[in-house]
């Protein structure tokens, strides 16, 4: 169940970067405020939750 719960971390993680990519480049080709907000905002949600897997033993205690 664990390495279920890595793979699904994992994927958000790549989720949130690309994301995080798309939206900068949007907000660099148009302008405008909430790209830029949702590309930092993933961006901070992909770093917290590598910090997370990183530290997922910890967290669950183990």
């Amino acid at each position: 169940m664990i390495a279920f719960h890595r793979f699904l971390i994992g994927t958000a993680i790549i989720f949130c970067a690309v994301f995080a990519i798309w939206a900068i480049v949007a907000y660099r080709a148009d302008g405008g405020v909430l790209p830029l907000v949702l590309g930092v905002t993933f961006a901070l949600a992909g770093a917290g939750l590598g910090y997370y897997l990183k530290n997922l033993r910890r967290f669950l205690g183990r």
